[in-house]
């Protein structure tokens, strides 16, 4: 076991400037997880409404979609060290600011913070994921998308179920504090590091002074460029339908585990659990990366099935094993289209381009969960059936996803 663990923990080990990026991504996920749930509760303590509830979601998803495509030309045009402690700051800020709804009169404030720190949250996952292949080398690129994404999930796991039973102990204000010193001590760690960048030229500059210039160029450089469109879909593709799926599991913890916040939390470890060990079984299974493209295909039926099973089962233990299997299937997903758009993407673009697919990512997950918690509302559908027929659209998804974009990645792969 150590001897799997060995590559990983010598990247750690020896790369500073990796070490403290990472570190940095570690704190600030904790205290997103950590304080998700308290967020949940205020809404829940002040609207009964499942609407609402899953309203917060997509205010977070549509937050981060909006400003993507300036947040990737900031990316690319500023100092992307800078950007992120800027970033890490102003969401203290206003993580910290959401201690000031107490009563329903107040819960607006929520939103609009809410939205503030994922349009800071756009700005920063772009410049810190165009920063790994600076702080590493090509050959460790892989292994360093899976520390992060491995971290991210390790993080998910523990921050959702200690946030479950703190919201419940220590009050969503404590929750929040804390959640706020971590985005400073992230600042910090992205302070201490060393983060080289391709900076755009004087004539580039000048060219694209105007934002939409910027993103004019960032996107025709995508469209162009189809070996770099295929994996920049791949996210936004499953989250069509995963988003609403992960909404679900809410519902699902309070209406049929009747667990709230504590079922919830084991609901959401078993979606990070799956999601860090996915990429890891994903890479001894597939090692060549000529056949990702296909693997990601592969990786959304797979993830609708498991989900599928989800709307069939009752028992905790049975949800939790299919969650985690359908979510190991979505970090593998998630890893193999991260590294394929690291390798083939240029610098000065990939800002852009790594904002471009967050921008499909949360306009895919806003779509699916609004049409999940209004089905819900106007009670059309109840909860395990929408499961059913969400996890069986997605698995047809990828399906779909095998016979046109796996395709055309072989022409593609013949061509070299």
């Amino acid at each position: 076991m150590l001897k799997n663990l060995r590559p990983y923990l010598s990247l750690i080990k020896e790369n500073h400037d990796f070490r403290r990026l990472w570190l940095a991504q570690s704190v600030s996920n904790f205290g997103d997880w950590f304080g998700l749930l308290a967020l949940y509760a205020i809404i829940s303590r002040y609207s009964d409404s499942e609407f609402l509830l899953g309203l917060i979601i997509v205010v977070k998803m549509l937050s981060l979609a909006l400003f993507s495509p300036f947040a990737g030309y900031l990316a690319d045009r500023f100092n992307r060290r800078k950007l992120m402690i800027w970033c890490d700051l102003l969401r203290g800020v206003a993580v910290l600011g959401i201690i000031l709804v107490q009563s329903v009169e107040m819960l607006w404030l929520a939103y609009v913070l809410t939205a503030v720190q994922m349009m800071l949250s756009a700005v920063f996952e772009p410049a810190k994921t165009s920063s790994i292949p600076n702080v590493t080398s090509e050959e460790n690129l892989t292994n360093a998308n899976i520390i992060s994404t491995a971290t991210w999930s390790i993080i998910f796991t523990t921050g959702m179920a200690i946030g479950g039973f703190a919201t419940e102990w220590l009050g969503t204000d404590l929750v929040l504090i804390l959640d706020a010193m971590t985005y400073v001590l992230s600042a910090w760690f992205v302070y201490r590091a060393a983060i080289p960048q391709t900076r755009l030229s004087k004539e580039e500059l000048y060219r694209t002074r105007n934002p939409l210039k910027g993103i004019k160029e960032g996107l025709s450089y995508l469209l162009n460029n189809r070996h770099i469109l295929r994996p920049s879909l791949a996210k936004g593709t499953s989250t069509v339908f995963l988003g609403g799926l992960v909404y679900l599991l809410i519902i699902v913890s309070e209406e049929v585990l009747m667990m709230g916040s504590i079922g919830l939390g084991l609901l959401y470890a078993a979606r990070g659990f799956g999601t860090g060990i996915g990429p890891i079984i994903g890479r001894r299974l597939f090692s060549d990366e000529k056949d990702w493209v296909m693997v990601m295909g592969l990786a959304i039926t797979f993830c609708g099935l498991m989900y599928m099973v989800v709307g069939f089962v009752n028992e905790l233990a049975l949800m939790l094993i299919f969650v985690l299997l359908a979510h190991a299937a979505s970090g593998a997903n998630w890893v193999t289209s991260t590294v394929l758009l690291q390798k083939r993407t240029q610098d000065t673009f990939r800002g852009r381009i790594f904002s471009t697919e967050w921008l499909l990512f949360t306009i895919g997950s806003s779509i699916s969960t609004t049409i999940a918690s209004l089905i819900l509302e106007f009670d059309i559908m109840t909860v395990k059936p929408l499961i059913l027929v969400y996890g069986g659209i997605m698995a047809l998804g990828g399906i779909v996803w095998s016979f046109t974009i796996t395709k055309n990645e072989k022409i593609y792969q013949e061509g070299f």
